[in-house]
């Protein structure tokens, strides 16, 4: 991968900005030993590598303040890291940056069931949100299958979702405002605990925003009352094209499941056999999940039941207790990991009508034939959010170029129908040459110059998002 070369400048100085870190942070806060920095190479694109110049692990806003004001001051880039868990590359380094991690920032700091809000440091993983209230019937709802692990920061910085976006929404339905330290050092407040902030909309810009615009260090969270019941089934179809019909279907019918999952045969059988969840040996998998009362619980699935009889499943089951419940979605949740045994891969992130579902995994399928890689399909099939994966052998000269270039394809395709390249992954460095795919030049000029306005030396995760040459023009002007 082609990345900026560092600036010598700042490299021949690294012993002084290394010096002036340990000035504003306590000892245990910058990491500057080579081997101790190596864990901070890369993120979950861990095709890609690169050391930074050190590492920072602030434990508050003031402290974050510090930093980005000092980086500033000596025109050192800084990229901002939550936990790591970023497939697009989000928090990959370049040579001449500084990472900020926020892994340390992560405890609560108010909760509010009056007024149904949570306010946390963003290093707190999202399953840990829930975690400070499930045990008074509350719970935080974008979950994402790296919940266990993902840090609040870069559910915010990608607008993460999971699987029960479908009727609870992504993370910018479920953020009601932000503490955010500009690359100046200045700390912002956006937002805040209630349902409309007065002013512009600037959360609705920050999130998303990848960290091009600020550090968030702080967020106030939406949490919802749990729900007397859940139930999920599974559907088990003869095709891919056979199973995203019924998607249609059911959303053409106005029902509003908590989530539609998919699954085809590769993926069903990789996550079977790490998992145990008890899947049909089928082509394609649904697992669509209804909540309420158990009226409504019943209701709900007896029109989902005909609705998928109409396609004929080969398999058909209702969770009958908790445990087949938990067993259901620990096979689903764990589909990254387990395809992880079988070999390496590349998960994309595009999102597409879900009327196009039938055409674009068809076409997903010929295209992976064409080039004699295996890609392997699971996604949020209720809102398009389609995460194919990719497989390949990274110790073959070229498998991981062919990769590349096949899920480029993917991507455009997405676009092509209607869609877009990243539901909640991100553009990072992954996607960001394929922006010109879904975006004319006055749209990307749009985009820059809100980047102007927030980080005017273009010092904030540098290398991401927008494409090369036209970040170099922006910093050269």
């Amino acid at each position: 991968m082609d990345m900026p070369l560092p600036d010598q400048r700042i490299i021949t100085s690294r012993d002084g900005l290394i010096a002036r870190l340990r000035a504003v942070l306590p000892a245990d806060g910058v990491i500057a030993d080579p081997t101790e920095t190596r864990a901070y190479e890369c993120d979950a694109l861990s095709a890609y590598r690169c050391a930074p110049l050190a590492v920072v692990l602030p434990r508050s806003t003031a402290e974050v303040s510090a930093v980005l004001r000092l980086c500033s001051q000596m025109g050192v880039k800084v990229v901002p890291r939550g936990a790591g868990t970023s497939l697009a590359g989000g928090s990959f380094p370049t040579a001449d940056c500084v990472v900020l991690g926020v892994a340390r920032m992560n405890g609560v700091i108010e909760t509010d069931y009056d007024n149904r809000f949570i306010r946390v440091q963003t290093g707190r993983t999202n399953l840990a949100v829930t975690g400070a209230v499930e045990a008074d019937g509350w719970f935080y709802a974008p979950d994402p299958s790296s919940q266990l692990a993902c840090a609040i920061a870069g559910n915010i910085a990608m607008n993460s979702g999971g699987a029960h976006c479908l009727k609870y929404g992504v993370t910018t339905n479920n953020l009601l405002g932000v503490t955010i330290v500009l690359m100046s050092g200045e700390v912002v407040e956006i937002g805040g605990p209630w349902a409309d902030a007065p002013g512009l909309d600037l959360l609705g810009v920050i999130c998303g925003s990848e960290g091009q615009l600020g550090v968030v260090t702080e967020a106030y969270l939406r949490i919802l009352p749990k729900p007397e019941g859940a139930r999920p089934v599974l559907m088990g179809f003869s095709s891919n094209e056979v199973a995203g019909e019924c998607v249609a279907d059911i959303i053409r019918a106005g029902l509003l499941p908590v989530a539609i999952e998919f699954m085809d045969r590769p993926c069903i059988r990789a996550c079977e056999d790490f998992a145990k969840a008890g899947y049909p040996d089928c082509e394609a998998l649904l697992i669509v999940e209804v909540e309420g009362s158990a009226a409504e619980i019943d209701a709900q699935l007896a029109l989902i039941k005909d609705i998928a009889l109409r396609h004929s499943p080969v398999a058909y089951r209702e969770s009958g207790s908790e445990e087949e419940s938990r067993k259901i979605w620990l096979g689903r949740k764990s589909a990254f990991g387990a395809m992880g045994n079988i070999a390496d891969y590349m998960c994309l992130d595009g999102t597409i009508p879900v009327s196009e579902l039938p055409y674009v995994l068809r076409r997903i399928a010929e295209m992976s034939a064409a080039v004699g890689l295996s890609v392997a399909n699971v996604f949020h099939a209720g809102d398009g959010n389609m995460h194919p994966l990719i497989l390949y052998n990274a110790n073959k000269p070229g498998d991981l170029e062919l990769c590349e270039a096949l899920g480029a394809d993917i991507l455009k395709l997405c676009v092509e129908v209607g869609g877009c390249l990243t539901g909640e992954h991100g553009v990072g460095v992954e996607k960001r040459d394929l922006m010109t795919v879904q975006f004319n030049p006055a749209d990307l000029e749009a985009q820059l110059r809100v980047k102007d306005v927030f980080d005017p030396a273009w010092l904030l995760n540098p290398a991401k998002v927008f494409p090369l040459d036209v970040t170099a023009s922006r910093r050269a002007s």
